[in-house]
């Protein structure tokens, strides 16, 4: 029969608590023998009350508990030169599935330095690694599905586009052909934007690099003569979010749509700028022409589709829009101010 390790006086809280606990627990001697489980340890490990009390750790259950890692560990608690904080093991019991457990030990000063004790204390993650397990299936499914989506999403704005450049070389109407090659234009620039998205990883996009090859897409579409005509991405190292980047990209795109359309009607050469600079939550996008400048009076042209395209891309952004004669040609410059940061800063003093 083993010998029920004995209790120092002022171990006798301890052995309280963990008798109550409702928390799988075990209190063991230095020799790793139990001086009590918890009734939760157990009922969650199927052991029967009566038949704990003074076994080895090793002994519980069917030996299920023997294992030499988690023993050596707990000597080295015992000794002081080594702590449980967080250990994981697997539980492995004939003809049941294998729990993952979480182990946490601690050494008692409880006043008799000739008898150590080890306060124990298990937790069982199974069900939250099968979560975990399960999310992340989850995660990987909806990773692939998207792929597949936006892979279909690409060849369908190219299966657009090549219809509309169909369409445009059948139709009589110089009207009607200029509308039909704007539409592709702006297909094409939505197809480098969802380009760059799908690469974008976190949930962010760095500008300079999605600027760059959407001003690179508009200019194999529209710019005919490279040497005469070129466009300019200057950019800083931010990034947005993609919700953010989509407006950006949009208003770029007409803001450049227009500059290759009205700056450069003379077959002058030139070149378009585009600006982005941030410092905290501010920001300034600017995109600017050496062109023929802004016409005036009864010459100035009716604002189309693109201007109520970037004016109502602005407002969503809550930005500014201004447009200025850049002497020679035109500069668009949309700023937008952290509004909350002013507030604080303007704010009375109590």
């Amino acid at each position: 029969m083993p010998q029920i390790p004995t209790v120092h006086f002022e171990a006798a809280s301890t052995l309280a608590v963990v008798m109550s606990s409702n928390e799988p627990l075990l209190f063991l001697s230095d020799d790793l023998r139990i001086i009590a489980a918890s009734a939760s340890f157990c009922r969650a490990f199927e052991i029967a009350p009566a038949s704990v009390t003074g076994k080895h750790l090793g002994e519980l259950g069917h030996g299920e508990w023997a294992m030499p890692r988690l023993a050596s560990l707990l000597t080295a608690t015992v000794t002081g030169s080594a702590s449980i904080d967080a250990y994981e093991i697997d539980l492995k019991r004939p003809d049941q599935k294998t729990r993952q457990l979480i182990i946490n030990a601690r050494k008692l000063d409880d006043g008799d330095l000739e008898h150590i004790r080890l306060l124990v204390a298990i937790t069982d993650v199974t069900d939250m690694r099968a979560e975990a397990r399960l999310k992340d299936d989850l995660i990987r499914d909806k990773a692939i599905l998207l792929q597949e989506v936006q892979h279909r999403v690409a060849n369908s704005l190219q299966i657009i586009a090549s219809v509309l450049m169909q369409s445009a070389r059948r139709v009589q109407s110089e009207e009607v052909r200029g509308h039909l090659h704007d539409a592709r234009h702006r297909i094409m620039s939505i197809a480098a934007l969802q380009r760059q998205l799908s690469t974008s990883a976190g949930g962010s996009v760095e500008l300079h690099a999605y600027f760059t090859q959407l001003c690179q897409s508009l200019g194999a579409s529209m710019i005919a003569d490279p040497e005469r005509l070129s466009i300019q991405v200057t950019v800083d190292d931010s990034t947005v979010p993609a919700d953010v980047s989509i407006s950006l990209g949009l208003i770029v795109t007409e803001l450049v749509i227009n500059a290759l359309k009205h700056a450069f009607s003379d077959d002058r050469t030139g070149t378009i700028e585009i600006n982005y600079r941030s410092s905290g939550k501010d920001w300034t996008l600017s995109i600017s022409d050496n062109g023929i400048g802004m016409p005036i009076g009864n010459e100035a042209p009716k604002a189309g589709l693109g201007t109520g395209i970037v004016e109502a891309l602005v407002k969503n952004l809550e930005g500014e829009l201004t447009v200025s004669d850049a002497a020679p040609g035109t500069v668009v410059t949309i700023r937008h101010m952290d509004t909350s940061r002013l507030r604080t800063d303007f704010s009375p003093a109590a």
